[in-house]
């Protein structure tokens, strides 16, 4: 388990990922550059953006703005895009690489995911992630919002496997079977929406558990996934808010408290379901 914002997890690749970020969905791409330079000087290395969020120029505009008013250099960073459903064949996926390593105004990406696995579209992408990979042109390769029969399939072809799969995961959406099946093949969990998209800030009972270490609920749900060995990557375009999300590290949620919040789930998802939702263009 992590103990600070800038520990990390290895992935199993043997590559280190920061095991907190800073996600940057919706946020405009003119909010983005501050956004994420405010982020770094927090102490966030780890920032997860995406082709269709609109907002990777931003995103490489706060990196840059951020390395030049601090010691840090580009390796001390890890920076995630995505490809979305409209470059999933193998040369479309090339060229969507080379687009958003543009827009971030970047050499290369720490890691790049296939966003939707969509309907039977992911095979030639993923080939093409790996022989980016396999170029030294990525240093990571995984997917996004992959179920575990995508992810059966994916494994039953792929020369390289797949580091991380990130996917919508919080107490109302706990994922289970994904989750054991990611361990059982070290594929590491990583979580969008960890707060439901604000939907559990009013719980009850996770109300109760901040109450007992004088925290916010947010911060109890991010620490539940910090405790549960998943990644967390919280949105917030307040520094004041970053700092919060990321002061959990001097408390421990119990073995009862952590029991309390699994019995959250209800399969309840704020976005698609990917068994049901192709985003077919």
């Amino acid at each position: 388990m992590i103990k600070h914002l800038q520990d990390t997890i290895e992935l199993n690749n043997g590559l280190k990922m920061p095991g907190m970020g800073l996600g940057v969905f919706q946020v405009a791409n003119d909010a983005t550059a501050e956004m994420v330079k405010e982020a770094i000087e927090v102490g966030y290395r780890s920032i997860d953006t995406a082709s269709i969020y609109g907002n990777e120029s931003g995103v490489g505009m706060g990196i840059k703005q951020a390395l030049a008013s601090t010691d840090l250099q580009r390796e001390d960073l890890f920076i995630t895009s995505k490809v979305w459903n409209d470059g999933l064949n193998y040369d479309e996926t090339k060229r969507a690489y080379e687009e958003s390593l543009n827009e971030l105004g970047l050499d290369y990406l720490d890691l790049y995911l296939i966003h939707w696995p969509g309907k039977d579209k992911y095979t030639e992408s993923w080939r093409a992630l790996e022989d980016l990979y396999i170029e030294g042109k990525i240093k990571a390769i995984g997917v996004c919002n992959f179920n575990t029969g995508h992810l059966k399939d994916l494994l039953s072809f792929a020369r390289i496997k797949p580091v991380l799969n990130q996917v919508e995961f919080h107490p109302r959406l706990q994922q289970e079977n994904l989750r054991d099946f990611c361990v059982t093949h070290h594929i590491q969990l990583e979580a969008w929406a960890p707060l439901m998209q604000g939907g559990l800030l009013k719980n009850e009972t996770l109300s109760k558990i901040a109450s007992n270490h004088g925290k916010t609920i947010a911060q109890v749900v991010l620490k539940w996934d910090i405790q549960n060995g998943v990644i967390t990557i919280p949105k917030s375009v307040r520094k004041e808010r970053m700092k919060q999300n990321a002061d959990i590290f001097d408390f421990n949620l119990t073995d009862e408290e952590m029991m309390t919040i699994n019995k959250l789930n209800l399969d309840q998802r704020v976005g698609p379901n990917p068994d049901e939702y192709d985003f077919t263009l």
